[in-house]
């Protein structure tokens, strides 16, 4: 049986030390001001493009890989005798799963597999990680994309936003429900519904009425929560990192709990001070 390569893009939003420990290959997505472009998590930061947000008042747009980028990577490691497994930004929200599919069309079937995690982030993290773990008790490509398909629907995320802005003119979010948010000085928490972002509640007042509608929903789970990883996914939140790690170790093991940062792909549709709660659920 062939050894399995783990190939996730950008938006998995693992933290550095992590990919490194598992052995995971990235694709970075692109992020795009004016006619420069960045590879995230590679030349580019979080702070650096807020900066440039600031700086050159505007918004930036970003974009999927062409399948030739996956075609070479995927080569890499059929040449090193290794099946594939891949998943990333769900198809719904990127063209990065269909460019995927297309290069691993130029390889022999059944060496590729790509899920369509239908969500954002490390939702997508949330799957490699699983993937990891049966990769390392030697399962097969076929029987870790299988199992891996089988988890897409129970993972659950949801993240409020400071404003809505971001979202409104990256094309997620309605005309209608930005001004009433916005009017409302509202902090919406987006959740993940078959890969589409829904505006489900929109707390008033103060950031902290939204991390706390975030941890009710959290606990609303339990105990059909799954513990290996619980994730705590911001845009440079600090205050809401701390004040979110807080509320949930007094509900599970800390030692379940990751906390990362979203990248910059992540972060130019959702803007600073997001913040999220992401886990897998066992039913």
């Amino acid at each position: 049986m062939r050894k399995v390569k783990i190939i996730a893009d950008s938006t998995c939003d693992l933290n550095p030390e992590t990919v490194r420990a598992l052995d995971v290959e990235i694709v970075p997505l692109i992020v795009i001001f004016g006619d420069k472009e960045y590879f995230d998590g590679q030349n580019i930061t979080l702070e650096q493009l807020y900066e440039n947000v600031s700086t050159l008042k505007m918004l930036p747009r970003t974009a999927a890989v062409s399948p030739a980028v996956f075609v070479e990577r995927f080569k890499t490691f059929i040449d090193q005798d290794y099946d594939i497994f891949v998943t990333g930004l769900g198809s719904t929200l990127s063209g990065t799963y269909q460019a995927a599919l297309l290069a691993a069309k130029d390889f022999p079937e059944g060496r590729i597999r790509v899920v369509d995690s239908l969500n954002l982030s490390s939702s997508s993290g949330l799957l490699v990680l699983k993937a990891c773990k049966l990769r390392d008790q030697g399962k097969s490509l076929d029987e870790i994309a299988d199992e891996i398909q089988t988890l897409v629907p129970k993972v659950y995320c949801s993240f409020a936003v400071e404003t809505l802005e971001y979202l409104y003119k990256g094309g997620r979010c309605s005309r209608t429900k930005f001004y009433i948010g916005t009017l409302l000085r509202a902090h919406p928490i987006i959740k993940v519904t078959d890969g589409k972002l829904d505006v489900y509640k929109t707390p008033k007042g103060k950031m902290v009425k939204a991390l706390d509608e975030l941890v009710e929903d959290f606990k609303k789970f339990l105990p059909n929560v799954d513990m290996d990883h619980i994730m705590i996914t911001h845009s440079i939140s600090p205050e809401g990192e701390k004040y979110l790690y807080e509320e949930l170790s007094k509900l599970v093991d800390p030692k379940c709990l990751m906390v990362t940062r979203a990248g910059c792909v992540i972060a130019s549709h959702c803007g600073p001070n997001t913040i999220g709660i992401l886990f897998i659920r066992t039913k």
